[in-house]
């Protein structure tokens, strides 16, 4: 294993050396025993490759050196989540951008009142396109692109037409302004502002789009929260003779701003109500588009986190955020997500999409300390140095499951606040996680008709750590195995797998731990 500063993680490459015994990390009382059973005769959604993403602001584009294969060190961080994600260009200051096509171009900003500040404009240019292609093909990633939603139909659709043409196949779905459910609150005069007048707006500048780039496909609504505006928009589509092609998407933050109370670990790490109430409302509009439109409309959570404002320190950068993200991936991969993107990047252009500052930074004792900032992003920028943080080692885990299919199952871990998982790969292997978020109980599950596989973890030392142990190597568990625990330097413990009277595979999962399994094929 390889110790890095304090902000980077410890990777542990020797886990065939971890103990099948048991776990050097303090618990209370006896393991709590819970039995989980899948259900391999119906299968649920198939999670697609491409299922993980990140999300950026566009601003980013204003350096066309940072989106480019010649950075190589940002290629590297993102294949090491996945060699075929998603990348999101969007945010509030993709509301602020002005395409430059040419040195001469000099368009007009439109003045805007809220965050991002009103002065705030960049320039997107052709070589930053290029570029981005580049660092697309580097990576294996694809991208949603965003447009601002308010410029002149001409200047959005030449944008549209030649970021179609230099991405090709990298390009996704476009998508047209961000979060316009404030926009009443922010933008534009709150009398007038609707779901209704911002479909107008967004139909004209899609049928733009549509005239030069014929394939062109949208991201719609990109919403922050209302889930009224979904029933307009689905009204509205279906009332369209000729309809562009759209996949649903919306954002989801945890809580907000960073001085909410709410912002604590314990809630964190509880089940949030609104997860469901989301995808239950997002998952129907799908399925009422689908039907009118004779296919399965895919919806996507394309920009979220664990606090919205930048995230907060010791909440946002902590071992608590990678159990959250893992469990929040998988919850969202279960309910027929397509993907999900979380949010980060640059701190400048983080804060300039808030208006200048980090909310996060005032909770600071000392705001000037050297800290990964934003603090939720789940690749951090330190010193020129991309570094990996938390909530990216959570992303890792669930990522594991790309390209499954959703094996329903029964689980119940009593009193431990436990979630559990499970799929299908395409070989016809398994995979299941477990992910136990509670900080001093010990779960016992015991897995029905599972007899041996593979075991890896994802681990801390408490859920406030920020050095986060993922086990490179799987470690054979089941009934063959039998050998004497050898600690491995640095991990927080292991598990004990054992032969249950029923022959089912048990083993031990400790506090604030995650643990993916998959059989042997």
């Amino acid at each position: 294993m390889n110790k890095m500063d304090r902000r980077r993680f410890l990777i542990a490459g020797a886990a065939s050396a971890v103990s099948l015994k048991t776990f050097a990390q303090a618990t209370s009382g006896a393991p709590h025993t819970a039995r989980l059973t899948l259900h391999l005769d119906r299968l649920g959604a198939v999670i697609p490759h491409d299922f993980v993403g990140l999300s950026y602001e566009k601003q980013h584009l204003s350096d066309p050196n940072y989106f480019s294969a010649a950075n190589d060190r940002l290629v590297l961080r993102f294949r090491d989540m996945t060699t075929h994600g998603v990348l999101r260009l969007g945010g509030n200051t993709s509301d602020y951008a002005i395409w430059k096509p040419t040195s001469a171009s000099v368009p007009q900003p439109r003045a805007k009142e809220g965050d991002p500040p009103p002065n705030l404009t960049y320039d997107v240019t052709p070589d930053a396109i290029h570029r981005l292609r580049t660092f697309l093909d580097a990576t294996g990633w694809t991208c949603f692109y965003g447009i601002k939603l308010g410029a002149s139909a001409p200047e959005i659709a030449d944008e549209a037409a030649f970021v179609a043409s230099v991405l090709g196949p990298k390009l996704d779905y476009f998508q047209i302004g961000n979060e316009a459910d404030r926009f009443g609150a922010i933008t534009r005069d709150p009398k007038t502002w609707s779901a209704d007048t911002y479909f107008s707006e967004w139909m004209a500048l899609a049928c733009s789009i549509g005239a030069k780039v014929p394939s062109a496909k949208f991201g719609v609504p990109d919403r922050a929260g209302d889930p009224e505006w979904y029933a307009l928009v689905i009204n509205r589509l279906l009332a369209l003779k000729d309809r562009p092609d759209v996949a649903l998407t919306h954002h989801y933050y945890f809580t907000g701003p960073p001085s909410n109370p709410k912002a604590n670990l314990a809630d964190l790490l509880r089940p949030d109500p609104k997860v469901d109430k989301l995808a239950s409302v997002v998952s129907a509009a799908a399925a009422k588009l689908g039907e009118g439109e004779h296919r399965k409309v895919p919806y996507r959570m394309t920009e979220g986190n664990t606090c919205y404002g930048g995230g907060k320190p010791g909440f946002s950068d902590v071992f608590a955020a990678s159990l959250w993200a893992a469990d929040y991936l998988l919850r969202l991969a279960s309910l027929g997500y397509a993907g999900v993107n979380l949010h980060g990047g640059e701190s400048k252009y983080a804060a300039a999409s808030l208006g200048g500052t980090l909310p996060g930074e005032l909770l600071m004792k000392n705001p000037a300390e050297p800290h990964p900032r934003p603090f939720y992003t789940p690749i951090a920028d330190i010193g020129g140095k991309f570094v990996a943080e938390p909530v990216s080692y959570g992303m890792r885990f669930a990522e594991k499951f790309a390209g499954a299919t959703i094996v329903p199952l029964d689980f119940d871990p009593g009193p431990v606040n436990a979630t559990a998982y499970a799929a299908r790969r395409s070989d016809g292997s398994l995979v299941i996680a477990i992910v136990n978020k509670d900080a001093t109980r010990t779960l016992k599950p015991s897995i029905a008709g599972f007899h041996s596989g593979s075991y890896r973890s994802l681990k801390a030392a408490s859920l406030t750590s920020t050095d986060v142990t993922w086990d490179k190597t799987a470690t054979a568990i089941g009934h063959a195995v039998y050998r004497d625990a050898q600690k491995v330097a640095g991990s927080a413990g292991h598990a004990n797998a054992s032969i249950g009277t029923d022959a089912d595979l048990q083993f031990e999962i400790p506090p604030a731990t995650a643990v993916l399994i998959a059989s042997l094929t």
